[in-house]
């Protein structure tokens, strides 16, 4: 007897693990190319390379010592620059509401700033150990807060490509805390297109026009003279 020939046809049996379903459009999704994603020249349209990063040479629009150029700005960085600071994150960063960055800001500044108020008044009261032990942590929290609040700062000069003015955002907010936070304020009012005055564009509707036919124009008469005619009707009740 001839031997049967091997089928060359796969058999489904129900015992067979099924497939895993796929959605319709799931295999239709873009493919992402590294290769493709290159930074290119806004002016010449040259691709650069990864490390690439744009010179920060931009000037700030005010100096760091310019707090009298704003009076509501100024004085809310001199009273409250816990609320300013709070405002300047949320003006960088839309989706942080000011309210955190606040609150962290009164604890640690304000109330470094209290602590060692209390420490120099109550001086010959305290033991000088632990005044030297309490000074020696608000400077490192100083500190802390001087790297922090530098880090907005340098992300404010990455968005607007500003070069260091004086010097390290650190060392700026380290030194002259109030007047970083002033001139950070200014700097994000100034260059926010919301802040930008636009003038509002007035349309007017055009006038009502009034469709004649062919046949009032030929006649003017006529159709001045019909409707003498239907106006000269009455209704009356039967």
């Amino acid at each position: 007897m001839e031997e049967r020939k091997q089928s060359r046809y796969v058999k489904l049996t129900k015992d067979q693990v099924p497939l895993e379903d796929i959605t319709p459009g799931e295999l239709n999704q873009p493919i992402e190319v590294p290769q493709l994603a290159v930074h290119k020249c806004m002016e010449c349209g040259q691709p650069l390379p990864e490390s690439y990063t744009p010179p920060s040479d931009e000037p700030w629009m005010t100096g760091i010592c310019g707090c009298a150029e704003d009076k509501d700005n100024c004085l809310t960085g001199l009273f409250c620059p816990c609320v300013l600071f709070g405002r300047n994150v949320e003006s960088l960063h839309e989706e942080t509401p000011w309210t955190g960055p606040c609150i962290c800001h009164a604890i640690f500044v304000e109330g470094g700033i209290a602590l060692a108020t209390a420490t120099a008044i109550f001086n010959g009261v305290i033991d000088p150990g632990t005044s030297f032990l309490i000074f020696e942590g608000l400077f490192f929290t100083w500190w802390m807060c001087g790297i922090y609040t530098g880090q907005v700062r340098q992300n404010l000069q990455k968005k607007y490509h500003l070069k260091n003015s004086p010097c390290d955002p650190c060392c700026v907010h380290c030194c002259m805390h109030w007047c970083a936070l002033c001139q950070e304020h200014r700097e994000m009012k100034g260059r926010l297109s919301d802040n930008v005055f636009s003038e509002t564009t007035v349309v007017n509707a055009p006038p009502i026009q009034e469709m004649k036919s062919s046949d009032d124009k030929e006649n003017p008469e006529t159709s001045s003279a019909n409707d003498t005619e239907h106006t000269g009707l009455e209704l009356q009740p039967v």
